[in-house]
């Protein structure tokens, strides 16, 4: 709870007049208690998972003729109700899952402030970027972890029932599954404190982090295609592709880590047989449209 009771209050402290975007955090925060605003990330959360997703899903089942140009693995289908059944499953596994997990979080987020002045726009993307890489770090790890046997025979199979990702599917799996992997998004503000404010806006980038490589599909015009080091839907569509046995492709957020540890090498090889074999077919296709020339001469 801010410790001012009126804007002239806040303004006196600062030294200056509060910019537009603290005056609207000063009204709405004002009175409300600090771990109030930290339980806002539970219906947050809920809601960029709804609005991020849905629109995918719809995309796919309203418009399949031009859905197929970007998808991943155009051969599999789902039906209507399949999309439905996963995102009713989804929803009742987070409000039972993330849901717990931040609301008794709180005490380990002690560094976390809610008072004026709001950061820097260079203060807020240097704390991302170190949130970012601490997430994906750990996350490595733990999800090369739950592809050991016993890992994934009784909690990751869950999630990899999905073996062409969708982005209502990007938080399904088994309860501890989903408790395990969502728990580093939390390591990296716990050790760097940070505002009330960025810690929203990096569990948001998260979850619609995880969405768009659960996608399925590949835009040419996503912006995350200018991001260095991303792995994208691409890469991580090879992972749920391969399924129990894949040894590859572990990291969420980047593609560093695999490299580094040598657990990429399978996507690798599969993406050069890839482009061996349009180029044969491009090879394949030019001889043919060049034969009734030939054959004219």
């Amino acid at each position: 709870m801010l410790p001012y009771s009126t804007a002239a209050e806040a303004e006196a402290a600062l030294g200056r007049a509060m910019s537009y975007a603290e005056g609207a955090w000063f009204r709405y925060s004002a009175g409300m208690p600090d771990y109030y605003l930290y339980c806002h990330i539970v219906p947050m959360l809920l809601l960029v998972y709804t609005l991020s997703s849905v629109p995918l899903a719809l995309f796919e089942l309203g418009a399949p003729s031009i859905a197929l140009r970007y998808k991943l693995q155009p051969r599999v289908k789902l039906s209507p109700s399949a999309f439905l059944r996963c995102y009713m499953d989804t929803m009742g596994l987070l409000l039972v899952t993330i849901a717990p997990l931040h609301l008794v979080s709180y005490p380990a987020m002690a560094g976390i402030r809610t008072g004026l002045p709001l950061p820097s726009v260079g203060e807020t993307v240097a704390q991302l970027v170190v949130y970012l890489l601490v997430d994906d770090y750990l996350g490595y790890w733990i999800h090369r972890l739950l592809h050991a046997k016993w890992g994934y025979d009784n909690i990751h199979r869950v999630h990899h029932e999905y073996t062409a990702p969708i982005a209502f599917a990007a938080p399904y799996g088994h309860w501890s599954d989903v408790l395990i992997l969502g728990a580093p998004s939390l390591v990296g503000p716990s050790i760097v404190p940070c505002h009330m404010t960025t810690l929203w806006l990096w569990l948001v980038i998260r979850q619609i982090e995880a969405i768009d490589t659960h996608s399925g599909f590949k835009f040419p015009f996503n912006p995350t295609n200018y991001i260095p080091f991303y792995g994208g839907a691409e890469y991580h569509d090879y992972h749920h592709f391969v399924g129990e046995h894949s040894q590859s492709n572990f990291s969420s957020l980047f593609t560093f880590c695999d490299y580094l540890h040598g657990t990429d090498k399978g996507y690798r090889y599969h993406m050069a047989n890839l482009v061996k074999s349009t180029m044969k077919m491009k090879g394949a296709a030019t001889t043919t449209m060049a034969t009734p020339r030939s054959e004219a001469k």
